[in-house]
């Protein structure tokens, strides 16, 4: 029998299939159900994972406000959005994550932001967050792999600093890039991707009141495995595209090769955008399973934010451009 080392594992082989994710979920829990009753009762704290460890002791974020761009959908539970995360710089098993992610230390933490700009600044994640005020958003999350969530989150627009460094002439593109610390981020030891993880936007795109950069979910700071500090969201676009745990953010004349895009450019194109007409090449888009339900609903376009940003795309072939 051939056993893979994890270096000698393709990007492309790792994606879950959703035959494996159900049964994978159903297995979970039925061992942990069968395991508080072969016990009669369950001891204090036997099934208590560090997603609810870090329930108890989250810090609050005040002075929240509610934005109107948030989704009408039933909120996915907090546990399950801070259990199950896509994280591969901690593993690339969902569940992992959750488990390891408290070797990263999200304080002291900056952000330097360069290229083409104006103003190059360096700003501390505190001061970051009085650049302005704080909205909870709740968004659909929707994965490339099938699975999707609906997260409250907590963050505020990026185009908010963007106007503070003041992008020149040559800026058309924005470029996110993670933190890279094997000994914060286990799974940086693999080669399963080029580190540090890259992400990027159109300036346009960037600039999209709906794209935030987002410090917490639930109104509590972000836990570890959703990104901490700090981390992008773009609901119009796969879960894969919001770069997290950020340390620098470049402004270019022309577009980042992501690090989806390095490790399998027949799969995952620059824009990323939600499209149920364009199927990934072992799987069809056109539904999803959202974490909670049994049933697969249909995809939406631009995961519902068509009527918010169909307009970026005017002209273009989605099916080339995706």
């Amino acid at each position: 029998m051939l056993i893979k080392k994890p270096d000698d594992i393709k990007a492309s082989e790792i994606t879950d299939k959703e035959l494996y994710l159900s049964r994978r979920d159903f297995m979970r829990t039925t061992t942990q159900s069968l395991g508080a009753l072969a016990a009669g009762i369950a001891a204090p704290g036997l099934l208590l994972t560090n997603s609810d460890a870090e329930a108890a002791t989250a810090t609050k974020l005040s002075g929240l406000r509610k934005s109107s761009f948030s989704t009408n959908d039933p909120l996915t539970p907090y546990k399950d959005v801070t259990s199950y995360n896509n994280f591969y710089e901690f593993s690339t098993d969902k569940y992992t994550p959750a488990q390891l992610a408290g070797t990263l230390n999200p304080r002291p933490w900056t952000i330097t932001v360069e290229g083409e700009v104006k103003h190059k600044k360096t700003f501390d994640i505190d001061a970051l967050l009085k650049l302005s005020p704080l909205e909870e958003r709740i968004y659909r999350l929707r994965c490339v792999e099938g699975w999707s969530m609906v997260i409250p989150w907590v963050g505020f627009s990026l185009s908010e600093l963007i106007k503070q460094v003041e992008p020149n002439g040559n800026a058309k593109f924005v470029e996110f890039i993670s933190l890279q610390d094997p000994k914060q981020m286990p799974g940086q030891r693999s080669s399963v991707l080029d580190w540090p993880y890259v992400e990027g936007l159109r300036m346009d795109e960037a600039m999209n009141p709906l794209t935030i950069l987002a410090v917490g979910l639930y109104g509590e700071v972000l836990p570890n495995q959703n990104g901490a500090p700090v981390r992008l969201v773009t609901p119009w676009k796969y879960g894969f595209k919001n770069a997290k745990s950020i340390v620098k953010i470049r402004f270019s004349s022309t577009p980042s090769v992501s690090s989806w895009m390095k490790a399998n450019p027949n799969e995952y194109g620059f824009f990323a955008n939600v499209n149920p007409t364009v199927d990934h090449p072992r799987w069809s888009q056109a539904k999803e399973r959202r974490i909670g339900e049994f049933l697969k609903r249909e995809t939406l376009m631009f995961n519902g934010y068509g009527e918010q940003v169909a307009q970026l795309y005017n002209g273009m072939d989605l099916r080339k451009f995706f």
